[in-house]
């Protein structure tokens, strides 16, 4: 049979992008999906792999939302966000540390904010220093620009944090900025505002930029989150509807970003999104309701009252957890006193208790076969289920 020179000359079909070899998936996901099968067979989950609050979206904000579509606000908006909530964004931050409105990108989620943040500042080969463990998106963020994340290893002597120190000790000439998240996922500590006000200090020393990740603000449960706009107007400061004002599916979040970086914010923010979605930007402008806040901050105390329970719940079931969770609404607990592999140890709770968790190896590569993610955004009854469940296979 003779051969089609036409087809002969036909180029190869396109091949994927090398980056992609890198951009792991999330390896909750085969946990999720073993118990949706074990769902639908009738065996009810206790879900604690989950990373959103399990409260609705506040009333008043959802009914503000509800206004807004009925009153045919869904055209584009501006690139930056409605200028109402621009200002109502920057006045929510405390006198001390309060943004001009200028400075402050509305976004589709904190997912959005970041994409803007590193679209701006990386090029191929820049470094972005992060901490190990954390919340794997982020260095995949860094990839998609063609920037190398270095992921630094931290455990409780640092409250799993990055340090100006640690910072200094893996700077290289090709690095150019740092993230750094706090409250953190998937740990919930916070950096200590002096320990803040050294990291900041010191990479400006450095000539680098901070970026940091405040999506969990508002959950603390000792004294308030302290914002990084505290310290210098020249950091990027990432915040979310998300968490603390429960509007997860909203897909809505802010940044603050430095004056000069403005212009370049505003440009990649028109071509990548044209817009945040409107009817969330109206719904969002009353999360800052005092009625609003009054509910959120009774969510607050109960998340508060279910971390209290849990902590000592795992730890007396034989989980090392050195470092009390100061905020966010997870657990990283050490299960190396029942398994060398969290991925396996998950799985096999899963199948004998019940209970979902998250394996560690979704959060980084340091000691990840050694920890294990509870999420207490579930209600204090199942949390107690749960533990009892959990007492009951182990001491078998």
């Amino acid at each position: 049979m003779c051969s089609d020179p036409a087809a002969e000359k036909q180029p190869p079909p396109a091949t994927r992008a090398r980056r992609m070899d890198s951009i792991r998936p999330f390896y909750v996901m085969e946990v999720l999906e073993r118990a949706f099968a074990l769902e639908r067979a009738g065996h009810p989950v206790i879900h604690l792999e989950v990373g959103e609050p399990d409260f609705p979206t506040p009333a008043p904000v959802v009914e503000a939302g509800m206004r807004a579509l009925a009153e045919g606000r869904t055209r584009y908006v501006q690139a930056l966000g409605l200028p109402e909530l621009r200002a109502a964004i920057a006045d929510h931050y405390p006198q001390t540390c309060r943004p001009h409105t200028d400075r402050v990108v509305v976004t589709p989620g904190s997912s959005g904010a970041l994409q803007l943040v590193f679209g701006v500042l990386i090029d191929p080969g820049d470094e972005v220093l992060l901490a190990d463990p954390g919340y794997p998106c982020n260095a995949n963020f860094v990839r998609l620009y063609g920037g190398e994340p270095v992921l630094i290893p931290v455990g409780p002597d640092t409250d799993y944090q990055l340090t100006a120190d640690l910072i200094a000790q893996h700077w290289s000439e090709r690095t150019k900025a740092v993230l750094v998240g706090t409250p953190s996922n998937p740990t919930g500590t916070l950096i200590d505002p002096i320990e803040m006000a050294h990291v900041t200090a010191r990479v400006a020393e450095l000539r680098g930029q901070l970026v940091v990740d405040e999506i969990y603000h508002g959950l603390a449960y000792g004294d308030p989150a302290r914002s990084a706009l505290h310290d210098s107007d020249e950091v990027f400061v990432v915040n979310s509807f998300s968490k603390y004002y429960g509007m997860t599916g909203w897909r809505i979040g802010w940044m603050v970003a430095p004056e000069a970086f403005m212009p370049d914010v505003a440009k990649l923010s028109q071509n990548l999104f044209i817009s945040t979605s409107t009817p969330a930007q109206c719904a969002a402008l009353h999360a800052f309701d005092t009625e609003v806040i009054d509910e959120l901050e009774r969510r607050r105390q109960l998340l508060q009252r279910r971390r209290d329970f849990l902590v000592p719940a795992l730890r007396d079931l034989g989980f090392k957890i050195p470092v009390m969770p100061q905020g966010a609404f997870y657990v990283y607990a050490d299960c190396s006193n029942f398994s060398d592999d969290s991925d396996r140890f998950a799985l096999e709770l899963l199948e004998h208790t019940r209970v979902g968790i998250t394996p560690g190896r979704d959060f980084g590569t340091y000691r990840h076969h050694e920890h294990v993610r509870f999420s207490y955004a579930n209600t204090l009854e199942n949390l107690e289920q749960a533990v009892e469940r959990l007492r009951a296979f182990l001491a078998s």
